[in-house]
């Protein structure tokens, strides 16, 4: 994948932005927070697990909206400071982000605004609201592979299995496990059998659950 230009999109009427590469948008078309919560918060068990300390990473950076979501999760519950590294190969524009996350300011507006000041398409690292967040760019197929750290729960937020199948290889799901704390956690919308196949294969003990708005199901899972 190439990783020499930003992530170009399109905006429906009611301001949600689809990645023009993907044709998929970036969170859902219900309610984008309300998603996140359910999908990668709840998912990931993380109101009962979040300590200092506490390491979170994921595939596809997006918005930032989960990293928000995760902020003032550990705001709420004073348990900074809590370490984020998100991967992204194709990083929004500055102006695109901001428009993106205009719509939730009023639920995370510190950490909001404090995001749209750091971020920088080439990747950043930053703290704020009792967070440490990093974003590296590239093929996460490699990043990921690359990368020294371990996560105690992954967001995997990627784009669609079927039209961004990239983030969902096999190979990459064993990196994601060998960079998971024992006992650590993923949580994913998708529900594709083959995503749960090879997480499955990677050392994760898999759930499926249920989703969120019109979406049947959802995936869990604990290594092993």
């Amino acid at each position: 994948m190439a990783t020499d230009q930003h992530e170009p999109v399109t905006w429906t009427a009611n301001g949600v932005p689809i990645s023009d590469r993907f044709d998929d948008p970036f969170y859902s078309l219900e309610d984008g927070l309300a998603e996140t919560r359910h999908v990668f918060i709840e998912g990931n068990r993380l109101p009962a697990r979040l300590t200092p300390g506490f390491t979170v990473a994921e595939l596809g950076v997006g918005t930032g909206l989960n990293l928000l979501a995760l902020a003032e999760l550990a705001r709420l519950k004073g348990t900074a400071p809590v370490r984020y590294t998100g991967f992204e190969a194709f990083p929004l524009a500055q102006g695109d982000l901001a428009q993106a996350l205009s719509a939730f300011f009023p639920n995370v507006p510190i950490f909001a605004e404090a995001l749209l000041t750091a971020w920088d398409p080439a990747g950043f690292s930053f703290h704020a609201e009792g967070v440490d967040a990093t974003m590296i760019v590239g093929d996460a197929r490699l990043t990921v592979r690359g990368w020294t750290g371990a996560a105690d729960a992954w967001f995997l937020d990627g784009f669609s299995p079927a039209k961004n199948p990239e983030l969902w290889e096999e190979d990459l799901m064993h990196a994601v496990a060998a960079h998971t704390r024992p006992g650590g956690t993923f949580a994913t919308y998708t529900s594709a059998g083959h995503v749960r196949r090879k997480l499955d294969k990677a050392g994760f003990e898999v759930t499926r659950q249920p989703g969120f708005a019109r979406k049947r199901h959802m995936t869990t899972g604990t290594l092993r």
